[in-house]
């Protein structure tokens, strides 16, 4: 396995690998020849590639909808708390299809077993043909808490996440593990760490859903590339009079090492938006990816760039991609199952497509969300929690089976705090640094990922198929 470690990085190495394809090779055009950067990506990089997709959830997804208690003692719980027919439940008979295979050797929370929303059957095809695993109860965390902790104790022994319950500050916490406003994400630390093993670093990080904390590291930045190609930095580019003129400039001598690292830094920025355009159009179509909708093009335009990976000069990549609407304070019933309908179909999509490419064992996808919801309705929907429930998927996952601590049913319990918010047993900070381990990020460098995993219990939570896993139940 290709360890990626620490050292490796710095902004002169960032330089060096950003300008090793020099301008004297774009000759005729600023678009690189995708056969030129190929052959020279083959000479230095790892034979393997591995690479990350972060699916967001923006709003904070419903998760006792989305993973439903199947067993009828504890469907019973759950309908009587979410008002039943009348209220947000999802009706039993229509949970068959979905239902998820239980291991024998697995026991959960009150003997608990499970269903996805009837609109998600690829996804629990994917549990069920062991590609796909649960998450249980999942959220921030500054250290572990009890609930009588997070009640009665003080905030130096037992400190809580800043802000919970709140949009901005939680999305930055699950990307950043600091509130709005941090500047540092967890995929971009991968990206720092990943970028030494990339012929051309500027196409670690990748977000296909605009700006982003989660790409940004101490020296990755992500490029943003929309379903319609790159933006890109100059329009006047297709200016071949200005396109000479810039050219002349970005390749000026400056006494100043910043001003010449700037000059190349600018320089590939044009190239890459040319030859991102120029790599898309020999991309495969993916004929399966028969919904327009965003969330779909932004998998598809992911799997499309993972196709010419070795022409791009890359061995591992982090991807972002998201969907938004999921703050269903009312209408839940309705707009959660469109919500979770248009999830589930691009994902089968998307798997398919990784499938198609050969790819399968080397891309791990896992969704992320602002926060949970709370088990109680407030008549039409359901309000902001904490904890939540998560999913992640590929050829490298100890699928079917279900990780974390399954919660109680119930508003009453020591696993909630309060109308069924979910005191998360598992911290994003060990999410994460599971993930990192498959990626290839060496256990010294565990703490640099993700600050916090020296308070929690787990940095390999065993969902995936790394050295040292233990499966968590």
């Amino acid at each position: 396995m290709n360890i990626l470690k620490l050292n490796d990085v710095n902004r002169r190495t960032f330089i060096r690998r950003a300008s090793a394809l020099s301008l004297a090779g774009a000759g005729s055009s600023y678009a690189l020849g995708l056969a030129g950067l190929g052959d020279a990506a083959a000479q230095s990089m790892p034979s393997d590639y591995k690479a990350l997709v972060c699916i967001f959830l923006f709003g904070g997804n419903d998760h006792a909808n989305t993973i439903i208690p199947y067993d009828p003692t504890n469907y019973s719980r759950y309908a009587a708390i979410r008002g039943g027919d009348r209220g947000i439940a999802v009706p039993y008979q229509q949970l068959a299809a979905t239902a998820l295979n239980h291991p024998a050797d697995q026991t959960l929370t009150d003997d608990l077993r499970y269903a996805l929303n009837p609109v998600m059957p690829n996804m629990a095809r994917l549990f069920n043909q062991g590609k796909l695993a649960t998450l249980l109860n999942v959220g921030p965390l500054l250290t572990p808490l009890t609930r009588a902790q997070y009640e009665f104790g003080n905030l130096t022994s037992f400190p809580r996440p800043a802000s919970l319950f709140s949009h901005n500050d939680q999305q930055a916490i699950w990307q950043s593990f600091t509130t709005e406003g941090g500047r540092i994400g967890w995929g971009g630390r991968l990206g720092d760490l990943a970028m030494s093993s990339n012929q051309n670093s500027m196409f670690t990080a990748i977000s296909a859903s605009g700006n982003v904390v989660f790409l940004n590291g101490e020296n990755a930045t992500a490029t943003n590339i929309s379903p319609f190609g790159p933006a890109k930095a100059f329009p006047a580019l297709s200016s071949t009079k200005f396109s000479r003129s810039l050219q002349t400039l970005l390749r000026q001598q400056s006494q100043n090492v910043l001003e010449n690292d700037m000059a190349f830094i600018n320089s590939r920025s044009i190239q890459y938006s040319a030859f991102i355009e120029s790599a898309l159009r020999s991309t495969p179509s993916f004929t399966q990816f028969g919904s327009s909708g965003s969330f779909a093009s932004q998998l598809s335009l992911v799997a499309r760039l993972m196709s010419v990976r070795r022409e791009m000069g890359v061995s591992r990549q982090i991807f972002f991609v998201s969907m938004g609407g999921f703050d269903a304070h009312s209408g839940l019933a309705l707009s959660h199952r469109t919500l979770l309908g248009g999830l589930d179909s691009a994902i089968g999509q998307f798997y398919a497509a990784i499938q198609q490419l050969g790819l399968e064992d080397s891309v791990t996808s896992f969704t992320a969300s602002d926060f949970g919801r709370t088990l109680a309705h407030n008549g039409d929907g359901s309000d902001h929690g904490w904890g939540s429930h998560h999913f992640i998927f590929g050829g490298g996952v100890n699928g079917g089976r279900h990780y974390g601590r399954a919660p109680s049913i119930s508003v009453t319990s020591d696993d909630q705090v309060g109308r069924g918010r979910l005191l998360p047993s598992v911290s994003v900070d060990e999410y994460a640094t599971t993930l990192a381990q498959w990626f290839g990020v060496s256990s010294s460098n565990l703490a640099w990922v993700a600050p916090n995993i020296g308070r929690f219990a787990n940095p390999n939570l065993g969902f995936m198929k790394v050295p040292g896993s233990s499966q968590q139940t």
